[in-house]
């Protein structure tokens, strides 16, 4: 089982970055797929998520309406749009994914994710 993030990197406060997450070594179709990231010094957090059909998105507070999560089953990927960035975006950013299922579609809970991706860096700095 692989998942890879890429697309990190450093933009100025405002500025957009799409992250990638490939998966592999497992059926992508089968499980929902979060993103999250974790700044120095703090915990890691929940940003956003996708269910297993894309039907479904729930995003944390601070991101909603500027960040936007999807899916490409045929690529096995997923991505997060990420817009109108701040300093206080400045993490790095996990892909992980969920078999579980919920009444709800998905979950945000992050010990509730199976798979892990190594991070990539978003720095927002001017």
């Amino acid at each position: 089982v692989q998942l890879v993030e890429s697309g990190g990197g450093l933009v100025q406060p405002g500025g957009s970055l799409r992250l990638s997450c490939a998966a592999s070594g497992f059926t992508f179709s089968n499980y929902a797929m979060g993103w999250f990231r974790q700044a120095p010094g703090k915990e890691r957090e929940f940003v956003a998520v996708i269910s297993r059909r894309g039907g479904l998105t729930y995003y944390a507070d601070s991101v909603k309406g500027r960040f936007t999560i999807s899916r490409d089953t045929a690529k096995n990927t997923v991505y997060l749009q990420m817009n109108s960035l701040k300093p206080e975006d400045t993490a790095v950013y996990y892909c992980a994914a969920d078999q579980r299922y919920y009444s709800g579609g998905y979950s945000s809970v992050l010990d509730d994710y199976d798979y892990w991706g190594q991070g990539t860096q978003v720095t927002v700095s001017s």
